[in-house]
């Protein structure tokens, strides 16, 4: 196996740039779901761990359509949790610049090589894009070859900044969108 696990890919910023770069994914050969952010928000990349801060509700959504409460556990617990479960996780984003954690405020972004990590791990057959900036990058997405035989999926962004949903909501939706390819994986 070639897991990865997030880690500064030289995360953090220029204080004359503001140029900042994401995290490595998170996964391995195996994964069958690739979930897509957008890029790390601050808090992220000052712990070089995927949705970093407290509010995030990430870990209680990817839990709940598992069945496991990864919340409360460590982040290396919470990682292998998904690894367990054949999923990856990654950012259509390698690098930008942006004031703050808002995606409305990413410029000069850089994609990352989805089409790479796709060639690497050639048994997802699932992408689920957390949020709208990633899901912008749908069509991006779909042309890349072996992307375009997989599930392409558009899921709430489970961002605090995204209060349009209730947590219930988002849970529902990401259940729908995610457990039958995760059914299929075990």
């Amino acid at each position: 196996m070639d897991m990865q696990q997030a880690g500064p890919r030289n995360a953090g910023a220029s204080r004359e740039t503001d140029a900042l770069s994401g995290l490595a994914p998170i996964g391995d050969s195996r994964a069958r779901v690739l979930i897509l952010g957008s890029f790390p928000g601050e808090a992220s990349l000052v712990a070089a761990e995927y949705y970093g801060h407290p509010r995030n509700h990430f870990w209680r959504l990817i839990g709940g359509v598992i069945g496991e409460s990864l919340h409360g556990l460590g982040y290396a617990e919470r990682v292998a949790r998904l690894v367990a479960h054949r999923i990856a996780v990654w950012d259509v984003i390698a690098r930008c610049e942006r004031q703050g954690s808002l995606d409305s405020a990413i410029r000069a972004e850089v994609a990352n090589d989805l089409g790479g990590l796709l060639r690497r791990w050639p048994a997802i057959t699932t992408i689920a894009f957390n949020g709208g900036k990633s899901a912008s990058y749908r069509r991006r997405v779909a042309a890349i070859p072996k992307a375009s035989r997989c599930v392409l999926v558009a899921l709430p962004s489970s961002s605090p900044a995204n209060a349009t949903h209730s947590l219930a909501v988002k849970q529902a939706a990401w259940d729908a969108a995610l457990a039958a390819s995760l059914r299929a994986a075990t």
